[in-house]
């Protein structure tokens, strides 16, 4: 069974959603605060952690915020419902997408599936070819991703808007399809979190020379990863 972590201090949510994720096939273990979630979610053992941006010790930005200093494990928020700060805020933090409360168990399972189908990690192997888009290798198989021949250390998510940006380097991708390939869902009206993890992303690429961005958003279309 897919574990998963759960970092919530509603009692009765975590059993409702546990008790549904288990017909579902997750193992759902559980942590009702941030620091012990915290340690737990670092062990390795969990493909997946759920965090909530409320927690009773502190909050869940910090904790998302410790474990991007050591983890790339993706992390699905639980913001309050119509809260574009809290939303956008665990973006900016390194979450790879959140889910407003309350939802149902349905829509959760939804949004873990698509992540988890997003992030699952094959094995090296030696046909794992760079896709090659001017100073940016991306290999697909292995989630890596080299910038200038340096590493990048990028969110799931960021990976996946990267490795889109890069196989269709030169060209315009809507906010739609990298929606659809990044997030794994459609985009949603008034609905940011492409925008924050573009910006992300920038920061961590740099400027060329000229002070512009690598990353050029098309107004009214979508973003380009330019060619120079």
């Amino acid at each position: 069974m897919t574990k998963i972590l759960m970092i919530d201090d509603d009692v009765e949510l975590v059993e409702l959603f546990r008790d549904y994720l288990q017909t579902e096939g997750f193992q759902l273990d559980f942590s009702h605060f941030g620091l012990s979630g915290l340690q737990l979610a670092l062990t390795g053992a969990y493909e997946l952690v759920m965090l909530d941006i409320m927690l009773p010790d502190i909050t869940g930005t910090e904790v998302l915020n410790r474990i991007r200093q050591q983890s790339r494990i993706p992390v699905l928020m639980f913001t309050a419902r119509g809260d574009d700060v809290d939303k956008i805020i665990g973006l900016e933090s390194g979450a790879d997408d959140y889910v407003p409360k309350p939802c149902t168990p349905r829509e959760l399972v939804a949004r873990l599936r698509a992540i988890l189908r997003r992030t699952s990690y094959l094995e090296d192997i030696a046909t794992d070819w760079p896709v090659i888009a001017g100073p940016l290798k991306i290999w697909s198989e292995r989630r890596k991703a080299s910038w200038f021949d340096k590493e990048l250390e990028l969110t799931s998510t960021e990976f996946n808007l990267l490795e889109t940006l890069a196989n269709n380097f030169g060209r315009v991708v809507t906010k739609q399809k990298l929606s659809e390939s990044s997030l794994g869902r459609p985009l949603a009206h008034f609905d940011r979190s492409i925008d924050v993890h573009m910006s992300s992303i920038r920061q961590k690429l740099g400027c060329q020379s000229d002070g512009r961005s690598y990353i050029q958003t098309v107004r009214g279309q979508g973003y380009q990863l330019i060619k120079g």
